[in-house]
């Protein structure tokens, strides 16, 4: 482990400059209601977030798709387009399939860059022609083996409302078509999770229901020099996407906190793995203590460690007022000697986040959900967005407002207006947020059982009625919660205007019985800062008595 240990740079350009996102998944026995549930945060500074809509089409025969790179817009080729595409809603589809993805970029000789097929195009036209998670396994391997592979190595959570699969994947290097690539099912009863280091190690090879791969992803790796072993002890991750420092403290401490969360024994056991004191791998996946739900997962996805040894919130970067983030890059040096900033699963750099539940117990309309948000899944409200929608709410739509354009109307932009608040006075601002984040959520939660059965009624009067009305439903949340959160914007001006916290009575700013001075206090600087502040200026402060 001395290598890991020493190894403090980061394995892939992609953790800082691209996209560093993080994956969780539940399996169906797993949940608190029979759902499989994932979630992802896409990760990319700079980028603006929105929600993505590609309805069902029919297509002429010998029609065209021309295919661009997801993260750069660079036009990469074109390839032969389906008969039929299903309504593709975020990253979920009308059968509820839902696809996420991890970047962990792995050994760069192995990108090519004359593959058409990006890692951002496999997922969204594998949703398009996909009824299962298995189908769209096939339709991306298919799709890298006739085309080629663009993209760095990918880990995706593909799932449905039935099963859920990680699958990972990497080039052959230029000028070479297709890739090789391993896919294993998350048992039901099980959690994973991945965040942009290869997971897959040892598979079962003879279990062809729950593991697929491509014929020469062995072969291959012994033709490279990067395995030379039986073929029983060939780990994938090893191979194509060897463990450092960064891949462990910047990625799998990720999947850590996750695991910690719902499976304490796992947590113990591997917190030394996280540390880079051990070089033992944490297991693809772990059963969980008891059921998780989809708040559960939506709480995960804002954690920074807290109450952890990795917790960013208890020291001097933290600042006076214990933000969980750190500005970027993640790396830094003093004195020739290299430090690290945490890298936690909530982030700034968000541009959206999600938690797919999928249900097989209901029809497909009614029994997938996108709970969606834009900006980081700690600043954001998740929101209903359900599979069949066919109309994007103004507020999430692509065009409100763009990169460099704010726009009022925009939910990206609200979000990023209150967040960009918060942060310098965090401990002080964010139970505001949080009070009004959690009755929003809860209330689209509590909510969400009355909405369905009426959903159902109209289902069985006539489906495209019960695709309306949750078409409705889903603009209707957005747009309530954007409101509630302009508002929340313009409360927290007013009440830590100028550094001071306006007092407050039966939920509401206190106005002053005569005047124009509002009850307010000055909470100051809490202790242990005045006491760090003195240590390092000593006596310049110091108050003196005048002769």
């Amino acid at each position: 482990m001395k290598r890991i240990m020493l190894a403090v740079v980061l394995f892939t350009a992609v953790i800082t400059s691209g996209w560093a996102c993080t994956n969780f998944i539940v399996g169906k026995k797993a949940s608190a209601d029979g759902s499989v549930i994932v979630s992802y945060s896409a990760d990319s500074y700079g980028m603006f977030g929105f929600l993505c809509h590609y309805p069902a089409a029919i297509h002429p025969s010998g029609a065209m798709r021309a295919i661009y790179d997801w993260d750069t817009g660079k036009y990469l080729g074109q390839i032969k387009e389906a008969k039929q595409t299903y309504n593709v809603i975020g990253n979920m589809n009308e059968f509820q399939v839902t696809i996420g993805e991890t970047t962990f970029g792995g050994r760069p000789e192995l990108v090519d860059s004359t593959g058409i097929m990006d890692y951002g195009s496999l997922i969204y036209v594998a949703l398009q022609r996909s009824r299962t998670a298995k189908e769209a396994i096939k339709v991306m391997t298919d799709l890298v083996k006739e085309y080629g592979y663009y993209s760095s190595g990918e880990s995706f959570s593909i799932a449905d409302p039935n099963e859920a699969w990680i699958l990972e994947m990497i080039g052959k290097g230029p000028g070479i078509k297709g890739a090789v690539w391993v896919a294993v099912r998350i048992p039901d009863d099980c959690i994973a999770a991945h965040a942009n280091q290869s997971r897959i190690h040892k598979f079962d090879m003879s279990d062809k229901d729950n593991c697929l791969y491509s014929p020469d992803v062995i072969s291959f790796a012994r033709e490279k020099g990067y395995f030379d072993g039986v073929n029983k002890d060939f780990s994938f991750a090893d191979a194509y996407c060897p463990l450092n420092f960064s891949g462990v403290r910047f990625c799998e401490a990720r999947v850590w906190s996750f695991y910690n969360m719902f499976s304490k024994a796992t947590g113990q056991a591997y917190l030394s793995y996280v540390q880079g004191e051990s070089n033992e791998p944490m297991p693809l996946y772990v059963k969980p203590d008891k059921k998780v739900s989809v708040r559960d997962i939506q709480h995960a996805m804002r954690d920074h460690y807290e109450g952890t040894p990795l917790d960013i919130t208890k020291d001097m970067g933290a600042g006076m007022f214990e933000t969980p983030y750190r500005l970027s890059p993640l790396t830094f040096e003093v004195d020739g000697q290299t430090y690290f900033n945490e890298r936690p699963i909530s982030t700034q750099q968000s541009a959206f986040a999600f938690v797919a539940q999928m249900r097989s117990t209901m029809p497909d309309a009614i029994g997938g959900v996108l709970w969606f948000g834009v900006d980081d899944a700690n600043m954001t409200v998740f929101t209903p967005v359900y599979c069949n929608t066919d109309k994007v709410p103004e507020v999430y739509a692509e065009g409100n407002g763009d990169c460099v354009t704010f726009s009022w109307n925009s939910a990206f932009w609200i979000y990023n207006w209150v967040a960009d608040m918060i942060r310098p006075r965090y401990s002080l601002m964010v139970g505001d947020m949080r009070t009004v984040q959690d009755a929003l959520e809860d209330m689209y939660a509590e909510a969400q059982g009355g909405i369905e059965s009426a959903a159902m009624n109209l289902y069985s009067e006539d489906p495209q009625k019960a695709k309306d009305f949750l078409t409705d439903y889903t603009g209707m949340t957005a747009k309530t919660a954007v409101e509630s959160w302009k508002q929340l914007g313009e409360f927290l001006i007013v009440r830590y205007n100028d550094g001071v916290v306006k007092k407050m009575k039966d939920g509401k700013l206190q106005r002053p019985q005569t005047g124009n001075v509002a009850p307010l206090e000055r909470p100051g600087y809490p202790e242990e800062f005045l006491k760090s502040l003195v240590k390092s200026t000593g006596d310049r402060y110091k108050m003196k008595e005048m002769e």
